[in-house]
């Protein structure tokens, strides 16, 4: 399965910078590295020692490209596993292609997504869901998301799978066994012992299982849908949060007529805002349509943000009260916060009437005033309540790749088919399919049971040079 050609890409971000890294691995990436690169105190590439860097310039013929450093990492010591090159060469687009044709020409070919961290996986030296980390960790927006996938790389996930999956590798074992002395009527595996097994394997299942709601917001950013009827302040709330003129603010009703998105990270979580139109009874159809978006983004957003002018709110409080039951009535499994704004155009009194009237709501609420930023830091505290953030201090393992997800499921299932078997007296054969069972999607995971269309698929969403 391995492939045996020499490969190049650019290691760093296309386009034009200061310097550019261009990487090149295989059996044959020393040879022809010391084929273009003259060192200026003459060393020969092919003699030097491993993780070492050397100053030169990359020639073809009597034509010199740049002036460059090179690294030599010698397999099995290095990132693939196999001798690596990284050449740190200047990052005009122009050298960077220019040197890549040289090495392309000397006989390497252009590597495909993800084929030096496929490399690493094939070749040993990371398992498959650090390989995924990989990619986790080269598309994190923000800490909690950089956290988690420093975390898998550094192989915690992968550890605590391959520890249980070798605890009922070897139960398997003497079940195996059992079934091979079947007619001498003897038992290898102690069930008490087992059953304890198949408890604790159950128990952290359905705590990583349980984990990625946490983990699949964190990685993707929690939506965040701010509705209520025109100008009562969405896109200055939105302006006031992101500290910056994002959406346009009118005195004009309507003017916002489609949903902007921004991105903000808060306490180190990514949380996407969608400032939508606002709900009204309207003839005009382009607003129509934008209050149509706005229903459909409540749909797809986590926690929705319920906004209201505070004047109106203290003057007819009863029935704006029941406007936010109506709401979540319609999209109940939603995390509702209620937010009465304008409150510097607020008398002290009417203030507290709010207050009052606010606490017959049976979601938590805050008042604040969007244009003078009153109460914003008090709102991103509040956002912050809504996500389990104590799993990131305590650093437990966290489940946000959806392919584990579906693994730890299915492997959930089949341990618990385990338990009943052992616990109902069903036959060692029979139970011995189940524990296969499970342990193959305990493998899926780690990549210890894998397939070439699994890998490229996963692979195939790589950046090329990684």
């Amino acid at each position: 399965m391995l492939a045996q050609e020499t490969i190049v890409a650019l290691a760093t971000a296309s386009g034009a910078g200061a310097i550019a890294i261009i990487r090149i691995s295989g059996n044959e990436a020393i040879e022809i590295a010391a084929s273009v690169f003259e060192s200026v105190s003459k060393k020969d590439l092919r003699v030097q020692k491993t993780h070492t860097l050397h100053l030169g310039h990359i020639v073809d013929g009597g034509k010199v490209y740049d002036e460059v450093l090179v690294a030599i990492f010698k397999g099995p010591n290095s990132y693939t596993g196999e001798n690596i090159v990284e050449i740190s060469c200047h990052g005009s687009t122009y050298i960077q292609q220019q040197i890549i044709q040289l090495v392309l020409r000397k006989g390497c070919r252009m590597a495909q997504a993800g084929e030096f961290t496929l490399r690493a996986f094939l070749n040993g030296k990371i398992d498959l869901s650090q390989a995924e980390a990989v990619a986790d960790l080269i598309s994190s927006e923000n800490e909690a998301s950089h956290q988690i996938a420093m975390q898998q790389m550094r192989g915690g996930f992968s550890n605590e799978i391959s520890q249980l999956r070798e605890e009922l590798l070897n139960f398997a074992s003497l079940i195996e066994l059992e079934l091979d002395f079947a007619e001498e009527d003897v038992a290898f595996a102690d069930r008490s012992e087992f059953q304890k097994l198949l408890d604790r394997i159950t128990f952290v299942l359905k705590r990583l299982i349980d984990s990625f709601s946490v983990g699949n917001v964190i990685k993707n950013g929690i939506p965040v849908a701010i509705i209520g009827e025109p100008n009562v302040g969405k896109s200055t709330l939105l302006n006031a949060l992101l500290n910056e003129e994002r959406a346009i603010v009118s005195e004009i009703a309507g003017t916002t007529r489609d949903t902007i998105e921004d991105e903000l990270s808060i306490g180190g979580i990514g949380f996407r805002f969608i400032d939508t139109a606002g709900i009204r009874e309207t003839q005009d159809v382009v607003e129509s349509i934008g209050i149509k978006k706005t229903y459909e983004k409540i749909e797809q957003s986590q926690v929705v943000l319920f906004l209201f002018d505070g004047l109106k709110f203290e003057a007819d409080a009863t029935s704006y009260i029941t406007d936010v039951e109506v709401i979540k009535t319609k999209y109940p499994q939603k995390k509702f916060l209620v937010i009465v704004n304008k409150i510097d155009l607020l008398s002290i009194n009417q203030v507290t009437n709010l207050e009052a009237q606010l606490v017959r709501l049976n979601v938590p609420f805050l008042l604040l005033s969007a244009k003078e930023k009153m109460g914003i830091e008090q709102l991103k505290s509040n956002l912050l309540t809504f996500v389990n953030t104590g799993v990131l201090r305590n650093n437990e393992t966290i489940v946000t790749n959806t392919r584990h997800y579906d693994s730890l499921l299915k492997a959930l299932e089949e341990i618990q088919k385990v338990k009943w078997s052992l616990e109902s007296g069903v036959p060692s054969d029979l139970m011995a399919i189940d524990i296969r069972s499970a342990l193959y999607y305990f493998g899926e995971i780690t990549g210890e049971v894998t397939n070439d269309e699994l890998l490229g698929n996963i692979f195939a969403n790589f950046c090329i040079g990684k």
